[in-house]
């Protein structure tokens, strides 16, 4: 078994909203494209929000 399969996951990022998506708006080539990038690294938990939406449901956001 490799290093990678036993190392423990990465720490989520932690990161605004507001953010986030201001980061992925700099490299995305369309308003779609930031919408689905930011929904998709939220729902994977590989980054997790502070601030004012710190602990909401996707869904509410």
């Amino acid at each position: 078994m490799s290093a990678a399969a036993t190392a423990s996951p990465a720490r989520p990022v932690e990161t605004t909203l507001l953010d986030l998506v201001q980061a992925v708006s700099e490299v995305a080539q369309s308003e779609a494209e930031v919408v689905a990038t930011v929904h998709q690294m939220l729902r994977s938990g590989r980054v997790r929000l502070t601030g004012s939406f710190r602990g909401s449901i996707l869904e509410d956001v």
